[in-house]
C-alpha cells in the first residue's frame, strides 16, 4: 500500500476531502495535489533515510498522539498539526524554504493558489505522519532506534549499507543485516508508488 492509498483510507475515505474543505480547496485540485505530494513525501523520506537520516525519520514517526492527525482533518490543519507537518518536511527536505518551494511548484502544476498550497502541504504531511505512526507503533520504533544507537551498523557494509538494503527493496528485516530489525512495513509504504510522483523529476532541487 502506498502513502497515497493510505491517505485515501483516512477517515473512512473522506480524509482528503475534509482536508480540502478546511482550506476551501476544490476537491479535484486537492486530489491532484495529494497525488503529486504524497508520493513526493514518501520519496523524500526514503532518500533522507538512505542518506543517513534514518534515525531522524524514525524519530519523526514516534508519538502515538500523532495518529489523531490521520483520524481528524481538523487536527492536521490546527496550529499544532501545521507545526508538526512543517517540522517533518524540514527534516526530510532540509529546510522550510525547500518545503515552500515544493508547495509552490505543485500549486503551479495544478493551478492552485500558492499560499493555500503552502498551508495544505504541512497539513498533508502531518496526516502522513499520523498514518505512518499507526502502521509503526512506538514500541516498534523504539526497538529500531535502540538497535541503531547500539551499533547495528557493525556489519553489512556499515549503516549506509544496511539502510540501502532495507530501503532499496532488495532485503528486509533480519536478512538485511544478519539479525537486525525489520523495516519492511516502512519500506513497503515508501516504495509502493511504483513510478512515483509527477514531482519526482524536480524533487532533487528541493532536497538538501
Amino acid at each position: 500500500m502506498s502513502i497515497l492509498k493510505l491517505l485515501q483510507q483516512a477517515q473512512n475515505g473522506q480524509g482528503l476531502n475534509q482536508l480540502a474543505a478546511q482550506f476551501g480547496l476544490d476537491e479535484d485540485k486537492a486530489n491532484q495535489l495529494a497525488g503529486m505530494l504524497a508520493p513526493a513525501i514518501g520519496s523524500a523520506t526514503k532518500q533522507r533515510a538512505e542518506r543517513g537520516g534514518l534515525g531522524d525519520v524514525l524519530g519523526a514517526l514516534k508519538g502515538e498522539n500523532q495518529a489523531s492527525m490521520f483520524d481528524d482533518a481538523s487536527a492536521a490543519v490546527s496550529a499544532q498539526g501545521q507545526q508538526q507537518g512543517t517540522a517533518f518536511l524540514e527534516k526530510i527536505l532540509g529546510s522550510r524554504e525547500q518545503a515552500q518551494g515544493l508547495a509552490q511548484e505543485a500549486a503551479t502544476r495544478v493551478g492552485a493558489e500558492p499560499n493555500i498550497v503552502e498551508q495544505f502541504l504541512p497539513a498533508l504531511a502531518a496526516m502522513v505522519q499520523g498514518g505512518l505512526q499507526k502502521q509503526m507503533p512506538d514500541d516498534q520504533i523504539d526497538g529500531m532506534m535502540g538497535q541503531l544507537g547500539g551499533g547495528a551498523q557493525a556489519s553489512g557494509g556499515g549503516l549506509m549499507g544496511m539502510i540501502g538494503g532495507l530501503l532499496g527493496g532488495k532485503k528486509s528485516g533480519a536478512d538485511a543485516q544478519g539479525g537486525g530489525f525489520d523495516l519492511s512495513a516502512l519500506n513497503n509504504l515508501l516504495d509502493a508508488d511504483g513510478d512515483g510522483s509527477a514531482m519526482d523529476d524536480i524533487l532533487g532541487k528541493f532536497m538538501r
